[in-house]
C-alpha cells in the first residue's frame, strides 16, 4: 500500500477465480463484523490468460490500497475433477497472494471445509446454509450477490471469527466472553433455521451491494 497503514481489524476476504474473483473487505474492530465492501472482479474468457491475470493482480491492487485491510484471507484450492477450472482458481489465488505480498499485508488460506465449518458450523453447509449464516452475522436481510461476493464475505468472516475465538481461549476478558456468547446464541438459532424445510428468518438490516465500479 502505498503510504497507507492498514486500518485495524479490517480483513480483505478472496474467492479465488479466473472469470470471477469475489472479493469481500469486513471490518472487525466493532463488536460485530461489519460490511465495508463485496463485489466480483470479472476477465474475459476470450482473453489471453496472462492479460486477465495481470488484471486480477491490478484490481487488487487497486482495491488493497483503497480498503487499507491489515489481512487478506484467501479461500485455499482443493483438489477438483474440472482440472481446467482448477488451474484457473489456483493461477488467481497465487495472484491474490502476490498482489498481498506486494502491498506489504499479510496473508492467510482457508480450506472450503474450515470456511464453512466457522461460518456455518458444519464443513457440510451447503451455499444457503452459508448465506444464511453471513446475513446474520452482518445483520443484513439477505447474503450479498452475486454468490462469488458472498463466498468471499465468508472468508472473511471466517479469519475475523476464529481470530475471535482465539482470543477468546487466550482469556481475553469478560466483555469479549459476553459478545461472543451472544453471538454464538444468535448464530446458533438461524442454523436451526437453515435446515431443509424449516422457515428462514433472517437479521433486518440493508442489503449489501456489489461495487458499482466491477471491470470485465
Amino acid at each position: 500500500m502505498t503510504g497507507s497503514q492498514p486500518v485495524s481489524g479490517r480483513v480483505l476476504g478472496i474467492d479465488p477465480g479466473l472469470s470471477r474473483c469475489g472479493v469481500a473487505v469486513l471490518d472487525g474492530s466493532g463488536r460485530a463484523p461489519a460490511l465495508h465492501h463485496a463485489g466480483v472482479l470479472r476477465t474475459g474468457a476470450d482473453e489471453p490468460v496472462g492479460g486477465r491475470l495481470a488484471q486480477v493482480r491490478g484490481e487488487l491492487a487497486a482495491l488493497l490500497d483503497r480498503c487499507r485491510p491489515a489481512v487478506v484471507a484467501v479461500e485455499r484450492v482443493l483438489f477438483n475433477a474440472n482440472v481446467r477450472t482448477a488451474m484457473g482458481v489456483a493461477q488467481a489465488a497465487g495472484v491474490a497472494l502476490l498482489a498481498a505480498a506486494e502491498a506489504g499485508v499479510a496473508a492467510v488460506e482457508y480450506t472450503p471445509s474450515q470456511v464453512k465449518a466457522t461460518v456455518a458450523g458444519t464443513g457440510d453447509a451447503d451455499k444457503r446454509q452459508v448465506g444464511l449464516m453471513v446475513a446474520t452475522a452482518l445483520g443484513l436481510s439477505t447474503a450479498p450477490t452475486p454468490a462469488d461476493a458472498a463466498d468471499a464475505v465468508a472468508v472473511a468472516l471466517c479469519h475475523l471469527q476464529r481470530h475471535a475465538a482465539g482470543a477468546l481461549a487466550a482469556g481475553s476478558g469478560a466483555t469479549a466472553a459476553t459478545s461472543g456468547a451472544a453471538e454464538g446464541g444468535r448464530i446458533a438459532r438461524a442454523a436451526a433455521q437453515a435446515q431443509p424445510g424449516a422457515p428462514v428468518v433472517v437479521a433486518r438490516g440493508e442489503v449489501a451491494r456489489p461495487d458499482q465500479q466491477e471491470r470485465r
